[in-house]
């Protein structure tokens, strides 16, 4: 098996091209953007984000990473993650623990194979600069080494975080490194809507992290105070060779006694997805950032889920979904800018923006489970091939929580708008909040299309008869208003 990896790993093709994409996903896209004073924006830096999403006959691996200072390190990760995992490594008769094994050491494995790509550009690195003296009036020589370091820098610099999410088993495993999301909507067994987020980001505002740090002999109130780590938020990230091998001549990471920026993934799983109906969703720190600048951190989770399960109604494919949604947030981080209002000085940039869509039994708009290509196919569980009616009851609405979680969440109704605060819940998940709604989160949508009349015109398809009898009830008393108010 290492030889035909290291036989793959060495090829100009990619062995990643032969692998079958997931028809179960959609991956939405966005560049980074800088704003200037008109509002118009323009792309800083090529895109350094990356993603995966394939199937084999015993697992699905989908990835999101989030490249910076150049896109070399996510590139690889990418690739060669999935040769550390996609080898036959994995099979069905493993345990939790095994799958926790693996996935720790593919991420272990890919970080030292990435720094063995870099390590005769390292050596060349310091070899020149020990031959630039100092003091001395810069010569046509001292310039030509200057401009060598100048490129070497460039090759050997960079990092990247990573979100991986694994289904083997009917179970999902997430494995994270940095600042990335992942996200799982589901609906429970009393018809209720829960969004769980599956582990934290790896920064100094993670108690667990600082507490970490601490134990390497750092200070934890320094850190907090630091924020960005070598320009960085992340407390793990891949590459980076600065950090992982020169962390001495750091000031906050100085007095670390072993290496305190680490690869190493936090793991979560397996949990079981069997008899579940939701997606899952893998967001790019960029994406979460940008939501972050324009609307505020609160909201983020529900806003996100909220967007997804208004696309997946309206569009007939995955790809279709997630792009749509991806452009949401990016005209929502456009708006604030040029509204010159409270959030107006956060959002003058975003970076590069990718959110990927797992549906996990869930059918879209047109009633179909529907490839990213926008082929049909028929709605079956993934694991067994057993076809599925879904169903979903709609439950009483639930009472007023007493004590609600920041975090619990609870998706509205599809005719909702996806930014209109949503009511929480007090119920608790590890690493993450649940909430309950009215279980239309997941409501289908009809597929015929309305059709003209005579005059060329489509007639209405939304009865507002309903919430006029309502809102003139409320609003009747001391107005003089009807209780059968309809539009002037």
């Amino acid at each position: 098996m290492a030889a035909q990896r290291s036989s793959l790993m060495q090829s100009h093709q990619s062995w990643t091209d032969d692998l079958p994409l997931c028809q179960l996903c959609g991956v939405g896209s966005a560049p980074n953007c800088v704003y200037g004073p008109d509002g118009k924006g323009t792309q800083s830096h090529p895109n350094e984000d990356g993603h995966f999403c394939f199937s084999t006959d015993c697992c699905f691996l989908y990835g999101v990473f989030n490249g910076y200072d150049g896109s070399r390190v996510a590139s690889f990760v990418s690739q060669r993650l999935t040769a550390e995992l996609l080898l036959g490594q994995l099979s069905t008769g493993h345990t939790d623990a095994d799958v926790r094994r693996i996935l720790s050491q593919a991420f272990d494995v890919v970080e030292k194979s990435y720094f063995e790509t870099i390590d005769d550009a390292l050596a060349e690195k310091a070899n020149l600069q020990t031959q630039l003296p100092e003091g001395v009036y810069p010569s046509a020589q001292t310039q030509k080494i200057a401009e060598r370091l100048k490129a070497l820098e460039q090759e050997v610099s960079g990092g990247a975080t990573a979100i991986v999410a694994l289904i083997l088993n009917d179970k999902l495993y997430i494995a994270n490194v940095g600042t990335n999301r992942a996200l799982l909507c589901k609906t429970t067994s009393d018809g209720q809507n829960q969004v769980i987020q599956i582990g934290r980001a790896h920064t100094t505002d993670n108690d667990d992290e600082l507490s970490r740090l601490a134990q390497l002999g750092l200070d934890p109130v320094r850190l907090r105070q630091t924020g960005l780590i070598s320009g960085q938020s992340s407390t793990r990230r891949i590459g980076d060779y600065k950090v992982k091998f020169y962390h001495t001549d750091i000031d906050v990471l100085s007095a670390a006694k072993q290496k305190p920026i680490i690869s190493e993934p936090e793991i979560h799983g397996g949990q079981s997805l069997e008899g579940v109906t939701g997606f899952l969703l893998l967001m790019s720190e960029g994406l979460i950032k940008a939501l972050e600048s324009a609307h505020g951190p609160e909201q983020v989770n529900q806003e996100i889920v909220a967007m997804v399960a208004a696309e997946l109604a309206q569009q007939s494919s995955l790809e279709a979904a997630a792009q749509s949604v991806v452009e949401r947030v990016k005209r929502l981080h456009h708006d604030a800018y040029v509204s010159g209002r409270q959030r107006a000085p956060h959002c003058g940039r975003h970076e590069d923006m990718t959110l990927l869509i797992r549906v996990v039994n869930y059918t879209l708009a047109d009633g179909s489970l529907t490839p990213t290509q926008g082929e049909t196919q028929r709605h079956q569980n993934i694991s067994t091939g057993q076809q599925l009616l879904l169903t979903v009851p709609r439950s009483p609405d639930p009472a007023p929580p007493s004590d609600p979680a920041p975090l619990c969440v609870c998706a509205p109704p599809l005719s909702q708008s996806p930014t209109a605060t949503l009511q929480s819940t007090n119920t608790h998940t590890q690493s993450s909040s649940s909430s309950s709604g009215d279980g239309s989160l997941f409501r289908q949508r009809g597929s015929q299309a309305a059709q003209p009349d005579e005059t060329g015109r489509v007639p209405p398809y939304v009865d507002f008869t309903q919430f006029y009898r309502l809102w003139g009830s409320d609003h009747s008393e001391g107005q003089g208003l009807s209780g059968d108010l309809g539009p002037q």
